[in-house]
């Protein structure tokens, strides 16, 4: 097994990209980057932390390859807008890829730069690219929120079902249920 981490906005919606994805078998939601140790949920959201909202993934490299596992990080957010994600606005929402080793930071550099050169985004790519320095769990409450909670709340219904809708259509058969 293997991990990967990235942040690109609220950490519900990359918590539901990644985990219904075949040779995924773990995301956690949590938070890297900051200079405080074991931060809650509310310290994070004052932004002065230095923490951003991210998921760690533990993966099978023999079903799922990092390189695929960035292409939907490029794909399920804007990689443009700095300290935010939609409506959702602070440092904690930036758009960042920890890397964990050299493999992970050349895979993460060249697929910015083929991102950037095909100009799939119309404005800059504000992505950090930063080697992973911690990682810190969120509590319970805030883990497989999407799948728990779903429909009973309307960021679920009107931000994170159409971003895995989009992306199961377009790529159905990298998720374990295709529907």
């Amino acid at each position: 097994m293997q991990e990967a981490i990235f942040g690109g906005g609220c950490f519900w919606c990359f918590e539901a990209v990644y985990q219904d994805l075949i040779g995924v078998k773990e995301v956690i939601s949590g938070y890297s980057g900051g200079h405080v140790e074991n931060p809650t949920y509310d310290e994070v959201c004052s932004k002065n932390t230095g923490h951003a909202e991210v998921v760690k993934i533990t993966y099978d490299p023999e079903q799922i390859t990092y390189n695929r596992l960035l292409a939907l990080f490029w794909m399920s957010h804007d990689p443009t807008t700095l300290n935010q994600q939609g409506g959702d606005k602070g440092p904690q929402y930036r758009s960042v890829i920890y890397y964990l080793d050299e493999k992970q930071h050349n895979l993460a550099l060249k697929t910015k730069k083929a991102v950037e050169d095909y100009e799939i985004w119309p404005n800059p790519i504000v992505t950090e690219i930063k080697p992973k320095i911690n990682f810190y769990s969120a509590t319970e409450d805030h883990q497989n929120y999407y799948k728990r909670v779903g429909s009973e709340n309307s960021y679920c219904t009107y931000v994170i079902s159409p971003k895995v809708g989009k992306l199961k259509a377009k790529f159905p058969e990298l998720f374990k249920d295709r529907n």
